[in-house]
């Protein structure tokens, strides 16, 4: 069963920039598209990137040109790099794939961007 497991959230200033880290197991990393996802509080989660097994990738209109995802095969990872944090972008961020699997949504990784 595949697993995903968020790390690298943290509290920043509004401009500043985070790293997250999606540790992927249980299925064949390389050839799956993977998607970071997001959740503010009382707002449906929301697609804010995914990355593909030809390392094409497509972002959310909101993200774009602040927001890079990547991916490292060798270490079954999905990056999220974050960068000129709003304090929109106050969420708790989770990876799965894509389409998301209902069954495998982790704890997720808080981000919150203070004004």
């Amino acid at each position: 069963q595949v697993q995903f497991v968020e790390s690298g959230g943290g509290l920043v200033q509004a401009g500043g920039s985070l790293r997250l880290s999606c540790a992927v197991s249980g299925r064949t990393f390389s050839s799956s598209a993977v998607g970071w996802y997001r959740q503010a509080p009382g707002k449906q989660r929301e697609l804010v990137a995914t990355i593909f097994s030809g390392d094409t990738t497509v972002y959310a209109d909101s993200v774009k040109g602040r927001i890079t995802i990547s991916r490292d095969n060798a270490k079954n990872t999905v990056y999220l790099q974050m960068n000129s944090l709003k304090p929109e972008d106050t969420a708790v961020y989770y990876c799965n794939s894509w389409p998301s699997r209902p069954t495998a949504w982790g704890q997720g990784t808080q981000v919150t961007v203070s004004s």
